[in-house]
């Protein structure tokens, strides 16, 4: 884009020195307005608003811009939760509302695309309030916004894109590890709680499909650039199985012993078609290995792994 333009995130981050517009809920929660304006740049070009996603009225000022990037989802389902009607709207989705798995619940499609949807009245071995709730979430969310496409003369262009389990950077400038790396890398740290979360994943979609953060960035770019887009865009790098993470952990990291609990299955569910991003021109730049190295160096950085692990 030859002029920067105006982009909303609501959630609060910024891409490529565009005038952003980043929402939070509590302008007075210092760690997070301080991380935020930690970020280079940021002067000049970062305008905080506050603003609760149960009250969408609230986004109005925050949301006069030609981009948003429609990060913040409500955790009980909310249909009006977007008051977008003149801009490009992108949402970045979570990918288990994408489940391969025939809507009767039983076995998978052959493979996972833009076209499949997570049957919501079945109940999952791994799956429990807190998750179902946030798949549902996302599911009706996405369906929902979807359908604003099809508003004959509508001055709205939705992108979804629905996210795999996202890897870290190694440099990211956060002070934690962020939920996804932690279910990522779970069988290394030995917490069974995020287990239990990629186990779910591998149940819902067959595979564990992994991205590295720099390409969901990038990615959300390169929708905003596109003069015209709209629709649904599966956001995957790679699909191992829990068995094929593991296996891998164990050659490449082999200080670091891993427990015949967190093995996980040999069985693939189902293929994850990434295709539809790239025959549009976009590229990858990372595959399993730069994921996986990434989310280690992350969390090896901030303590979460012992420090004695071996470079793969």
């Amino acid at each position: 884009m030859e002029e920067k333009s105006k982009v909303c995130v609501t959630g609060g981050s910024g891409y490529k020195g565009h005038i952003v517009h980043a929402t939070l809920r509590n302008l007075d929660d210092t760690s997070k307005v301080g991380l935020l304006k930690s970020v280079p740049n940021a002067v000049g070009r970062l305008v905080l608003f506050q603003a609760d996603i149960y009250n969408p009225c609230e986004f109005e000022p925050a949301i006069d811009c030609q981009f948003v990037f429609h990060v913040a989802i409500p955790m009980v389902p909310n249909t009006h939760s977007s008051q977008c009607t003149r801009i490009r709207l992108k949402l970045p989705c979570w990918v288990m509302a994408s489940s391969p798995l025939n809507q009767d619940g039983t076995g998978f499609k052959s493979s996972l695309d833009e076209s499949c949807w997570t049957p919501l009245d079945f109940s999952y071995n791994y799956g429990d309030e807190f998750t179902m709730g946030y798949t549902k979430s996302k599911t009706l969310a996405e369906k929902e916004i979807l359908s604003y496409n099809d508003v004959e003369n509508g001055k709205l262009e939705v992108v979804t894109l629905p996210c795999a389990l996202v890897g870290a950077g190694g440099d990211t400038v956060l002070s934690y590890l962020p939920t996804s790396t932690n279910v990522i890398l779970s069988q290394l740290t030995g917490k069974l709680y995020a287990f239990r979360a990629l186990q779910l994943l591998q149940e819902l979609l067959g595979s564990g499909p992994l991205v590295h953060v720099d390409d969901v960035c990038e990615v959300h770019i390169f929708c905003m650039d596109k003069p015209s887009l709209k629709g649904k865009f599966i956001c995957a790098a790679c699909d191992p199985t829990i068995r094929e993470m593991v296996d891998y952990y164990r050659k490449s990291y082999p200080d670091l012993e891993t427990s015949e609990e967190f093995l996980g299955v040999l069985d693939r569910g189902s293929i994850c078609n990434n295709a539809k991003l790239m025959e549009d021109g976009f590229e990858y730049k990372y595959g399993m290995k730069m994921i996986i190295e990434d989310s280690v160096e992350c969390a090896r950085r901030l303590g979460v792994l012992s420090s004695c692990l071996s470079s793969p």
